[in-house]
């Protein structure tokens, strides 16, 4: 398949910050078939990137020394071809800087930010890193959306923010959706999850995974230590599961549905 299209504004990267990244890795190695390269410590911190059939998939990481420690979980990283300019839209369109643009070297420019509803997310501005090369196979990601305690403010921010172009899938108390693009260049949805999030747990971004079986993965997953939250289901656009990983990251699997 020809290289993902990755357009300003669009999720280009996502990683993993883990309490345990040797047992991440066997974990993900196991269940996605994945292959790592680990940086060098002093340049990178270390910083493992793992590959598909070696195509770069998704990154790896332990908390960075002095970094508060949150639960376990994946970042999701929209492009940005300009970080300092992006960094002052999300101020004004009512986000928060959790992590200050830096430089990571000879790679690009990364900061994190949270949405006007209050979901984290990554900006990545590319200099070598230019973000995943691999999507919609199985072992790498199929899809992106943020799941909001606030609708509104939340699709009101990546446009203003991130410069999304949307559309509007569904606008009813029972279902709100919208997508960045519309047909086949969808890229990322936004779902009211205002209904559906228990209480204590904060807007966030969710990474869903292509496998060739969402039942087998899902064994194979639970085999190796992660808990269900989803049992698989079918859906208009594939069978899917929500799970988390040993030490806690949630992430959700997607088997497309056959043409």
């Amino acid at each position: 398949m020809p290289k993902p299209d990755l357009t300003p504004g669009a999720p280009c990267w996502t990683d993993l910050m883990t309490s345990n990244v040797e047992r991440a890795k066997d974990f993900y190695a196991a269940l996605f078939g994945w292959t790592y390269e680990v940086g060098d410590e002093e340049k990178y911190g270390g910083y493992v990137t793992a590959s598909k059939d070696g195509a770069p998939v998704a990154g790896l990481m332990a908390p960075m020394e002095g970094q508060s420690s949150g639960p376990d979980a994946w970042t999701v990283y929209l492009k940005s071809d300009d970080l300092d300019e992006t960094a002052a839209k999300v101020q004004s369109s009512g986000g928060q800087t959790l992590v200050a643009p830096m430089d990571v070297p000879d790679e690009g420019r990364m900061a994190v930010f949270t949405d006007a509803g209050g979901a984290a997310f990554g900006v990545w501005q590319s200099l070598g890193h230019t973000g995943f090369e691999k999507m919609a196979e199985p072992g790498a990601p199929a899809w992106f959306e943020v799941h909001t305690r606030a609708f509104g403010p939340a699709l009101a921010f990546y446009q203003e923010a991130l410069g999304w172009e949307t559309e509007t899938m569904s606008d009813t108390p029972e279902f709100r959706y919208a997508t960045l693009g519309s047909g086949r260049d969808q890229r990322a949805g936004i779902y009211d999850a205002s209904a559906d999030l228990p209480e204590g747990v904060p807007s966030h971004w969710i990474v869903y995974w292509d496998v060739e079986s969402t039942d087998n993965t899902v064994e194979t997953a639970t085999r190796l230590g992660a808990t269900v939250l989803i049992p698989p289901v079918d859906t208009p656009y594939g069978r899917m599961a929500a799970l988390t990983d040993p030490t806690g990251a949630l992430f959700r699997l997607m088997q497309h549905r056959e043409a």
